[in-house]
């Protein structure tokens, strides 16, 4: 079989890649087929490993990863398919080196386990380089609803990752094995690997220390595109009104009061602290329920012409509390990267308006309420992408976790899926509740162990009233998983670094 595989032409190699790459999305929501992932993920090594030379090797590997980016963030392309294009091309660079990668790792024994380190580490540089990366498309995302969800609590999102890649690397080595002994070895290897999932049952959701009744308001919006997010103003008062409805419905009998309401982010789309009808919104909206709303807004300075995205807490007659400003910024989404050298040969990124300024602290925001003081771990939507953004909200003392987003512009698309199942892997990570409130949609409630509590429409206001329990205690994934990944991939480079040196010597 390697040596079928090793005589492909080029031309076939690099369409069977780009084949092996459009069917990778399949793994991800809204279809979420994990096991054609897996298939594909063998695929790639099944073409890139047995290669003729370096070149073919990168070529394969830049041909899957082109397949899969284009196919995977088509949700782009209502903003700027430019800007898909141009993201998938920069992505496909770092599967041609995984391609290079695979043919090195090719060359020890123990191979499947290096090439599952390939994975992890070349993963770390699509979510960290350049302009902070971008760490969507992540195998472990995909193991919340495969055996392997167990692992999520133990070693997080990198180690479910990892486990998902060494069970293809697996498959594909029983493939390439000479022998019916091998392949079945391969086999039984992978099946333990899937298996190892069932550890995870083992780790508790956090300690319960009382609980909390959070209300949430999704107030709708137009939707779809760049000017999803409608006329100024618009959601402002769209959140007010649902909010009134709320309050309507706490006064009726028909939903307990809650101790604090959640926003999503943009629930106000203007700035109110310098916008006198956007301040009043909000103090009418806080007045109508009577407690506190952490409000998701956008704060300005337009002398500089830069913007924050940050979640305040806002109390009937006292004004703003706490506040927690967005960490993890999308680049050319809410702010431009080398900006002064881009934007006059490239006037289209004009169209993100102000530069937006990230957050340094951790997202945990004290809510005081009637003799006690919560404190809310929040999470605003791109940021869940980040291992270290998450696990600081438990880090830093979060009792409770809620996700603040605004998918306006994307919803229709698979990227309102994406970020919801990605979601429930942090929940599955970190064993807590997670409240999702978002602007038009998925708003919804995740139990400790990833499965869905309740969903709301896309396109319709809604609201409502849930009680959660105030948890302590972190998991293995939150205290070790950072370190886990970066063992793995200093054990991948050095051993990669080593077999490159033997090749050398023997050329």
């Amino acid at each position: 079989m390697t040596d079928r595989l090793r005589a492909l032409p080029w031309w076939a190699r690099s369409s069977l890649a780009v084949l092996a790459g459009a069917t990778a999305t399949l793994g991800f929501a809204p279809t979420g087929w994990w096991p054609v992932l897996i298939v594909a993920v063998a695929a790639l090594t099944l073409l890139a490993l047995p290669a003729p030379s370096w070149w073919q090797a990168a070529g394969t590997g830049f041909c899957f990863g082109l397949a899969w980016y284009l196919t995977g963030i088509t949700w782009m392309s209502v903003i700027f398919v430019g800007a898909m294009v141009g993201l998938a091309a920069l992505e496909a660079c770092y599967l041609a080196l995984l391609g290079v990668l695979l043919r090195l790792a090719g060359r020890v024994r123990f191979w499947p386990v290096l090439a599952a380190g390939c994975w992890v580490s070349i993963e770390y540089l699509i979510g960290n380089v350049p302009f902070g990366g971008f760490p969507w498309l992540r195998l472990g995302y995909t193991t919340v609803d495969s055996p392997l969800a167990g692992l999520l609590p133990l070693v997080g999102v990198p180690g479910a990752g990892f486990a998902l890649a060494l069970v293809a690397q697996l498959l594909a080595w029983a493939v390439l094995a000479e022998t019916g002994r091998r392949r079945l070895l391969g086999a039984l290897a992978a099946l333990a690997v899937l298996a190892s999932g069932l550890g995870g049952l083992l780790v508790p959701a956090g300690v319960e220390q009382g609980s909390v009744r959070v209300g949430y308001v999704q107030g709708n919006a137009p939707g779809g595109g760049i000017y999803g997010l409608g006329a100024p103003r618009t959601l402002t008062y769209n959140h007010l009104a649902e909010t009134q409805r709320l309050a309507a419905k706490v006064a009726a009998g028909n939903l307990p009061k809650p101790d604090f309401v959640v926003w999503p982010e943009n629930g106000t789309d203007m700035d109110p602290f310098r916008d006198v009808q956007t301040g009043a919104a909000v103090g009418t909206a806080v007045g109508a329920v009577g407690v506190p709303i952490m409000i998701g807004t956008i704060t300005e300075n337009p002398a500089a012409y830069q913007r924050q995205t940050s979640a305040i807490v806002w109390y009937p007659g006292l004004g703003p509390g706490a506040r927690y400003d967005k960490r993890n910024l999308v680049p050319f989404g809410e702010w431009v990267p080398l900006r002064s050298f881009l934007e006059p040969l490239f006037p289209v990124v004009s169209y993100v308006g102000a530069q937006s300024i990230p957050g340094t602290g951790p997202g945990v925001l004290p809510v005081d309420l009637p003799g006690r003081t919560i404190q809310v771990g929040d999470i605003i939507c791109y940021e869940l992408a980040y291992d270290s953004t998450v696990h600081d909200t438990v880090r830093g003392g979060a009792q409770l976790n809620v996700v603040q987003s605004s998918n306006a512009m994307y919803v229709g698309t698979r990227q309102v899926a994406q970020q919801f199942t990605i979601t429930r892997a942090r929940a599955a990570e970190l064993r807590r509740e997670i409240l999702v409130v978002t602007t038009t949609g998925t708003s919804g409630l995740i139990r400790p162990d990833g499965s869905v509590a309740f969903t709301v429409p896309e396109f319709q206001p809604a609201s409502g009233v849930v009680e959660l329990p105030l948890r302590a205690g972190e998991t293995p994934a939150v205290r070790f998983s950072g370190v886990l990944e970066t063992v793995i991939i200093a054990v991948t480079a050095l051993t990669l670094a080593g077999v490159l040196v033997r090749v050398r010597r023997r050329a």
